[in-house]
């Protein structure tokens, strides 16, 4: 089964190839800021009350994380003091669509929320592709814009994702990673990236660029293609509290360390697989909570412990102000 925002992905990459008179006119309509990126997901999901206006649909839960020495080289983050540390998490469906099908093709996100012993928190946000959408704010408004549906059809136009892509290819990897991925079968049988990069430093003083990964320790599950018509439509939430009601779903947290020439202001772009990668801790997911547990917290990527800094990539400070709109406006209705 394919969302109606996955067929939007299906035809622009069909599109890719071809020169396209309206790219002349690609979108954003104007520069990207934290109130129109959040005006851009309304615009394709609607708005509803009380729901994030991205990873509408999810599910809170609780577990700790508990680092180790591998961690602790990398950076001085008391995460990794080897001692496990509480955290609040939440799993989500892709879009700002609160009913959207949880059997059809798309990203899923993993967002938590690190409380550490000195008082420190570490928050981030990840999802089930090695990309992210777009490479700068700009692109990502572009992306939404394009995907608006006209008023009078209340379908997306193809033409305008078309443009969209033409001026944007950094589109492309998570458009192509979505459309060849099978459907997870489970929030907790799924790997979820940062997609950025970060700036770790460790008790010594060294500094390093890495991005991590959480993959489960029982490795990932994806729903047979044949079975997806008639595959429930809601099912994670319920999947993952009976799984963790026979024993904790663990993941462990992969750092990839990145090297010289790495791109660190474009998540689109994946660092080379060879790039050393380190297992700097294990996540264990305890139990499935209720929303209010989760409910508060926006995840900004930029909340971040000693030992750790956001790097130069454009989109960690759009997607925190963004964030700070959507709260505000879904707490306030």
């Amino acid at each position: 089964m394919k969302t109606a925002l996955g067929l939007s992905v299906v035809a622009a990459l069909a599109a890719l190839g071809t020169q396209s008179a309206f790219a002349q006119n690609a979108i954003p309509s104007e520069p990207a800021n934290a109130v129109n990126l959040v005006d851009g997901l309304e615009g394709v999901f609607g708005t509803h009350a009380g729901s994030r206006r991205s990873g509408a649909r999810g599910v809170c839960a609780a577990g700790t994380f508990t680092g180790n020495k591998a961690g602790a080289a990398v950076s001085k983050a008391s995460a990794f003091s080897g001692k496990p540390v509480p955290v609040t998490l939440r799993f989500s469906v892709g879009g700002g669509n609160p009913n959207a099908p949880e059997s059809g093709k798309g990203v899923r996100g993993l967002a938590a929320q690190f409380d550490l012993p000195n008082g420190e928190q570490w928050l981030m946000a990840n999802i089930s592709a090695p990309f992210f959408t777009a490479a700068t704010p700009d692109g990502f408004l572009a992306f939404l814009e394009a995907r608006k549906p006209d008023p009078a059809t209340k379908k997306m136009d193809p033409a305008k994702i078309a443009a969209a892509a033409a001026k944007y290819p950094d589109f492309k990897p998570q458009m192509e990673w979505v459309a060849k991925t099978g459907v997870p079968a489970s929030y907790g049988a799924v790997n979820y990236w940062s997609t950025h990069a970060f700036k770790f430093t460790n008790a010594a003083g060294k500094t390093q660029f890495a991005k991590w990964m959480f993959v489960p320790a029982g490795g990932q599950e994806f729903i047979p293609e044949e079975k997806l018509a008639n595959h429930a439509k809601v099912f994670l939430a319920d999947e993952l509290k009976g799984r963790v009601s026979q024993i904790p779903v663990e993941f462990d947290m992969v750092l990839q360390l990145g090297q010289a020439g790495d791109p660190t202001d474009n998540a689109t772009v994946a660092w080379p697989d060879d790039r050393k990668k380190v297992v700097a801790g294990r996540l264990k997911v305890t139990s499935v909570t209720d929303t209010a547990s989760c409910d508060g917290i926006n995840f900004n990527p930029l909340i971040l412990p000693t030992g750790i800094e956001g790097s130069d990539d454009p989109l960690l400070a759009a997607r925190a102000g963004s964030y700070a709109v959507s709260q505000a406006r879904r707490l306030s209705k």
